[in-house]
């Protein structure tokens, strides 16, 4: 039995430990909601993030990092993009009092606004900074609503170190779960954070009654854009975006009404604000976050990223969905394939 602490109980936290422990681990959550932690260890539920459906009883949560950490070989990562820097400053301080070096899992899809680094390098320069090998993400096409009910899914998991990817994938994987190493720690990480953003202009397109038409281009452009900046920008390998973390993990957010994405730019294109939405969604919506970083790296780089740009405009520069429409339909001519 191998023991992992969850750093981080919402909705995917919750569902990756309960499934977890279906595998037989002994696994803890940690968060800091009281209410959440006494409700896990009460009645097996967490019915803020997961309505009508219940944890793995032998799951257990706690607010007490140090308890959450003590003993464990795996430390899974699923906190939104902004807390992943200082909960990892903590966790180093429990690390440099016990000694202690287990695997550190992300499942944490973003990339940090103003550093414009992915998950695994705020790990490296908090947690592991002579260790990188000892990170492993995953991503893929997977939502918690779905991974609840036991619906087949397929997960990408990555690290500098293949047995320790390996590793993850034999603890991770069961009968209704199927992991899939993969050499290319950093194109997985792209594929899973800025597939994000193309979601939110996916739920716009819908919001303004766009057909399947405009859907699957706004799709099939949006990975030639995750693409272009994962190979341009993080040296990624291009063919990484043709798999779970890319054109799988894109095709789930930009169609189902379980993305949290999706749903911010249907209430987008349906008029509303940016403020209301993400006041209103209940959880993190990780690319109106991710969208800054993007931005960022496209203007620095000069990457072309008009999806991206346009998404950007309307989120943060208020500029007209319809108009933003135009501009990109009339962008001039340009080859499918390139990078």
């Amino acid at each position: 039995m191998t023991k992992i602490a969850v750093l981080g109980n919402g909705s995917w936290g919750s569902v990756l430990g309960s499934m977890l422990a279906d595998n037989g681990n002994d696994v803890i959550l940690y968060g800091n909601i009281d209410k959440v932690n006494e409700e896990i260890n009460a009645t097996h539920t967490n019915s803020h993030y997961m309505k009508d459906w219940k944890l793995n009883p032998t799951t257990s949560a706690t607010g007490d990092l140090e308890k959450a950490l003590d003993g464990a070989e795996i430390v899974l990562f699923v906190l939104p993009t902004k807390a992943v820097r200082i909960v990892a400053k903590n966790v180093r301080k429990v690390f440099d009092k016990t000694g202690a070096k287990p695997l550190l899992v992300t499942a944490t899809k973003g990339i940090e606004p103003g550093s414009k680094k992915l998950i695994s390098e705020i790990l490296t320069e908090e947690v592991y900074p002579n260790d990188s090998d000892k990170i492993v993400a995953i991503s893929g096409p997977s939502h918690a609503e779905n991974v609840a009910q036991k619906d087949l899914t397929a997960i990408a998991c990555a690290s500098e170190n293949e047995e320790n990817a390996k590793f993850v994938q034999k603890k991770f994987s069961n009968n209704y779960v199927r992991f899939y190493t993969n050499d290319d720690l950093i194109g997985v990480e792209v594929g899973g954070a800025v597939k994000n953003v193309i979601a939110i202009a996916a739920g716009i397109l819908v919001g303004k009654k766009y057909g399947d038409d405009a859907k699957a281009a706004l799709m099939t452009r949006g990975l030639a854009e995750i693409t272009r900046l994962g190979v341009n920008y993080f040296g990624a390998k291009p063919m990484t975006f043709s798999g779970l973390a890319g054109i799988g993990d894109l095709i789930v957010t930009c169609t189902s009404v379980n993305s949290r994405n999706w749903r911010a730019g249907k209430q987008i294109g349906e008029g509303k604000s940016l403020d209301y939405v993400l006041k209103n969604m209940g959880q993190v919506v990780e690319g109106a976050t991710t969208v800054k970083a993007v931005h960022e790296l496209a203007q620095e780089k000069n990457i072309d990223m008009p999806i991206s740009e346009a998404v950007y405009r309307v989120l943060y520069e208020d500029a007209d969905v319809d108009e933003e429409i135009k501009k990109m339909m009339g962008r001039s001519p340009k080859p499918e394939i390139r990078l």
